[in-house]
């Protein structure tokens, strides 16, 4: 579900809030998609932070703070999603489920997976070792080691001429970051020239301007569809699995990928798709 800026109703329940913009007007909370006694964790919207963050200082809503009105009790981040990036996101309970969580991500000691709609055929699987420089305001220090595994799963050409060329050539990646810098994902795939769709910062603006003139897609073509840890408390292997937004199921209905994505299992089954099916 999308989500765009929200403003409470009066006289609704607590955590419900209307959604506006061209494209949606509907009430939505935040879908929970895993919780037990130390965690919950959503899926998160396209265009929500998930915290107050001084770069975006305009915003008023975030994951956070709908999630903790939402549910009545304070919680605690674990980790980052872009804004843009929909997606399985993890809070914890307490501080002392947050501790060690926060600690396993920044160990590298759990399994992301995503799904993104990326610019041209990429090879059939590749591994990006590049490093990440610091943004602008951590300049003095040096460039991250950074890893980024892929897979393509599907093509397609669309007849819809884009700069110089007559066609339009997309592929769907199944990514799995072996690092966690920020906006790393994105920027793997920028320095490979298979720009992410909907990617305003890192991304091609001809392409993201198609998608959204052509194809009313607005929104950045990126998703955190699997999460995996342990837990600190059991012991046992938690898997998170988070549903496509429907811009993107939309999308990949209308490119021919149905069956590629009814395989994947970093996705819920079975795919809510908004289109007939043939």
């Amino acid at each position: 579900m999308a989500f765009y800026r929200q403003t409470a109703l009066p006289g609704s329940p607590k955590g419900t809030y209307l959604c506006s913009r061209t494209i949606y007007d509907f009430l939505v909370e935040l879908e929970l998609i895993y919780e037990d006694e130390q965690y919950v964790a959503i899926n998160k919207p396209n265009g929500l932070l998930v915290h107050r963050t001084r770069i975006a200082e305009e915003k008023k809503e975030f994951a956070l703070q709908l999630l903790r009105d939402q549910l009545g009790y304070r919680l605690y981040p674990l980790h980052r999603l872009d804004r843009g990036t929909s997606g399985a996101l993890l809070f914890a309970k307490s501080p002392d489920g947050a501790a060690p969580l926060v600690k396993a991500f920044e160990e590298q000691q759990t399994d992301k997976t995503y799904l993104a709609i990326v610019r041209g055929y990429t090879p059939e699987a590749e591994t990006i070792d590049n490093r990440i420089r610091p943004d602008k305001d951590h300049r003095h220090k040096a460039p991250q080691d950074a890893l980024t595994h892929y897979s393509r799963l599907a093509t397609v050409e669309l007849p819809i001429p884009v700069g110089r060329y007559d066609t339009a050539r997309f592929s769907l990646v199944r990514v799995k970051p072996e690092t966690g810098r920020m906006h790393q994902i994105r920027r793997h795939f920028a320095h490979i020239r298979h720009y992410i769709i909907g990617d305003k910062r890192h991304g091609d603006w001809r392409q993201n301007r198609m998608f959204l003139e052509e194809l009313q897609s607005p929104f950045l073509l990126l998703h955190a569809a699997e999460l995996g840890f342990t837990h600190p408390f059991t012991g046992q292997r938690i898997t998170i699995k988070a549903q496509l937004p429907p811009n993107m199921a939309r999308l990949c209905q209308q490119f021919g990928w149905q069956q590629v994505l009814e395989q994947q299992t970093c996705l819920p089954q079975p795919i809510p798709f908004a289109l007939p099916l043939p």
